[in-house]
Order: structure tokens, then sequence, then C-alpha cells
């Protein structure tokens, strides 16, 4: 089981750990994109300030973020695991997860980012603000940048089991399964139903959905489950208690859509 999740924009204030060694990151076929991608997002943040900002869309109260980028590769690190902070990875609390459990999220937890491509959990990356929607200079948008070398690293990455693909729609562009490994390829959302005036409607509500995917994949993670297909994870979050609806696609090559319905927000 593979699952793609999305960064957060809240991090970690600092690293303290050794600074960054790119050597050391996961999927070592993005080495090359991660380097050209880091001079660009540093060279900008250390020459032009105002601009730097602009680009990635800072507000003035966020003006410190340029300075961090610019120090990106002498400033302190963290296991990715740690240094994103938002609703997905407070629910999801990888710090909490007993052995077992941490050592599973170690396999099979893969962050998406504007700036590394993709991470595992456990690499060790220093705080840093560059969204997948971002525009550098010279690269143009993050999103069409990393098409090219996802696709050559993801399938190998995939395997040959479940793909949990969690991942925001700005983060979906960056790669995109194709063929035997979309067929294994399982994406939710999550609903929540409310009953008005006698008839249910359904909503999505984006704080609440990342809530519920962290807690989900907490909850696979300490069942210590390892799903095949998408067919079979839904019989595995039924077990543990969730209602999934979702059906095989009417073509061939394309991934699930399994919806995860709330009547509870929290």
């Amino acid at each position: 089981m593979l699952v793609l999740l999305p960064p957060s924009e809240g991090k970690a204030a600092s690293g303290r750990g050794a600074p960054l060694k790119p050597e050391s990151l996961s999927l070592p076929g993005l080495a090359g994109a991660r380097a050209e991608v880091l001079d660009a997002l540093v060279e900008l943040c250390v020459a032009d300030e105002e601009k730097a900002r602009d680009v990635l869309g800072l507000s003035e109260g966020l003006r410190g973020e340029v300075a961090k980028n610019a120090e990106l590769r002498t400033a302190g690190t963290r296991p990715a695991g740690e240094l994103y902070t938002g609703v997905l990875y407070d629910a999801l609390g990888l710090d909490s997860l007993d052995t077992a459990a941490r050592r599973l999220a170690g396999k099979s937890l893969l962050v998406f980012s504007g700036l590394w491509g993709a991470v595992r959990v456990g690499d060790r990356i220093p705080p840093y603000r560059c969204s997948m929607g971002v525009k550098l200079p010279g690269l143009g948008a993050l999103g069409a940048f990393w098409r090219g070398p996802m696709a050559e690293v993801m399938p190998e990455a995939a395997g040959d089991g479940l793909v949990l693909d969690l991942r925001s729609s700005a983060y979906t562009a960056a790669w995109k399964p194709k063929g035997a490994v979309a067929e294994r390829t399982a994406s939710v959302r999550v609903l929540h139903a409310q009953v008005v005036d006698g008839v249910e409607k359904r909503s999505v509500v984006s704080h609440f959905n990342k809530a519920t995917k962290g807690r989900m994949v907490r909850d696979l993670l300490l069942a210590g489950a390892r799903p095949t297909g998408p067919a079979e994870l839904m019989g595995v979050l039924r077990d543990l208690g969730y209602v999934v609806e979702g059906e095989a696609p009417t073509r061939a090559g394309r991934p699930w859509q399994l919806d995860v319905v709330v009547t509870e927000i929290h």
C-alpha cells in the first residue's frame, strides 16, 4: 500500500538537526529536478524579497518565510512527518503511533511537495514555503514541471499494490496514475451527510475532509492494514467503522473514486 498525501502550509517553525543532505532523500530519481527547484527558489528569495513574496503568494505577515527559503541549504532539518503540522497531520498523529504502525507509515506514506516532488515521512527536510501552485522564474508552474520526473519514478514507487490517493487537486497535477497503476488507485473524498427537511444532502467540507483523511490513515496504520486494491480497501475501511461508497470504474485504466460519508464533523 502506498498512501499519497498533500503537504501542509502549517510547518514546524524550525529544524533541529543537521542541514539538508539531498542524497539522503527517498526517490533518488528526483534528485536532479529537486536541485533545479531548490536553486531557483533560493536564488529568488536571496535576490529580491518583494518579488519572492509576490511569486510565493505570501502576505506581509509571512515575510519571514522568504528569509527561511533563502537559507534552505544550511537550515536545520526534521523528518517530514514532524515538519508538517496541518489538520491532516494533527489527526494522523504520527508521533503517537505504536512501533509497528510507525514502521508501516515509514514504508507507506509519501508526501507530495512543490519543492521536493515527493518525500517519505522519515526524510529529513528544512522548513520551507513553496506550494505546487507556484510559478518559479525559469521553471514555470511547478505542477507541470514535476510531471516528467514523477512519471519516471512513481510507477516503481507504487509497486504492484494499492495506491491510496489523498492529495488535494494542486498536487494531483504533478502525477496522475495511468494504466495498471491507475486501476489499483483509489481516490478518496469525504462527504458530510445531513438531513434537511427530510432529504439527505451531502457536501464537501475542506477542514473536516482533511481531519477525516488523517484519522482514516491512522486507523489503517494501527490496524496493520495492507489492502492490495480498492475493493479490498473498501472492505477494510468498513470493518474499521467507516461508511464507504464506490464502485469499479466503467473504463479500464481509470482510478476508483471512493466516498467516505460522515454524519458528524469534528
